[in-house]
């Protein structure tokens, strides 16, 4: 149930849809398999898998549903040796070269034809919904996924006004500072051991694990003119994880007295009431944490702001 990853997005919608209007809204888009000519499809499943049949998981204002995508595998060298070896044959029998056109009406046919038989991946995503503090996570290492996860809750409640979070001060200049300068780090906050530092002109990207961040070697970067584009931070004992400049969470790592808080809860066996103690012991801690990071970062930017529907 740990979440690994976070994009994070402010909700604007003033008023909060009730718990089972919701819950009956996810089940008009419950996850089933795709169609044979379906490349994928994705829909809501229970948070606890074979476990349970909710499709919604609420306590004390905090929100579990989980996506569930399908997807069929049809590697694109598959079908471009499949139109090589149609498009030889053709041109034997008929003596000539086959137009452009032609080519690519063959290959979406084969397309058509082998996507049936392509194996299915599945995937699910976690999205967390604080209605306390009107925020909402996607537990995805992806940007891409995490636009899809709202993208199919904008769909189930018919409009969503979210826009991604954002801060005063730019997570790039802040994390900048902090490695520059140790007095302006937060009380609060430790450094990790990894970081990614961006040079303004075209020396690229450079990446380093398991360092010391007040190296001299770290302090001579930043002062070539580097800035920091992702930085492993740990926040009062109780979690790290690397920030990314756009404010993403990743490499999220629960203290081992927070999973020790969890696992005293009695569960008998229950794997519904496990996921919801561990659920609940987890948004806590990411909801303080957020909102410490905000904190960190001069305050929120813009929050009353709304985007369109």
């Amino acid at each position: 149930m740990w979440f690994k990853h976070l994009h994070l997005y402010r909700l604007h919608d003033s008023a909060t849809i009730p718990a089972s209007d919701l819950e009956a809204a996810l089940a008009g888009q419950v996850a089933r398999s795709p169609g044979s000519q379906e490349a994928r499809r994705v829909g809501w499943c229970p948070p606890a898998g074979r476990a349970g049949t909710a499709l919604l998981h609420e306590m004390q204002g905090q929100r579990l549903m989980t996506l569930l995508r399908y997807e069929r595998l049809l590697p694109a060298s598959v079908v471009r040796e499949e139109l090589e070896e149609r498009s030889a044959d053709i041109e034997a029998q008929e003596g000539r070269k086959l137009r452009r056109q032609e080519k690519q009406e063959l290959k979406e046919q084969i397309y058509e034809e082998l996507l049936p038989r392509a194996f299915v991946r599945t995937q699910k995503v976690d999205l967390w919904w604080d209605t306390r503090r009107h925020l909402i996570a996607v537990n995805t290492s992806s940007r891409k996924r995490a636009e899809e996860a709202l993208d199919l809750l904008r769909e189930t409640l018919g409009s969503l006004k979210v826009t991604p979070l954002a801060t005063q001060t730019l997570p790039m200049r802040a994390m900048t500072q902090w490695l520059a300068d140790e007095n302006s780090r937060p009380a609060s906050l430790q450094l990790g051991d990894q970081v990614e530092l961006k040079a303004k002109g075209d020396d690229g990207v450079l990446r380093a694990r398991q360092v010391d961040l007040d190296s001299d070697e770290i302090q001579q970067l930043l002062a070539s003119g580097r800035q920091a584009s992702r930085l492993a931070v740990e926040s009062e004992g109780r979690l790290s994880y690397v920030l990314h400049d756009d404010l993403t969470l990743k490499s999220l790592r629960f203290s081992d007295a927070l999973i020790d808080a969890a696992n005293e809860v009695e569960d008998d066996g229950d794997a519904l009431v496990r996921l919801e103690a561990d659920f609940m012991l987890m948004s806590e801690a990411l909801a303080e944490e957020i909102e410490r990071l905000i904190e960190w970062l001069g305050g929120e930017a813009n929050p009353a702001a709304g985007p369109a529907t």
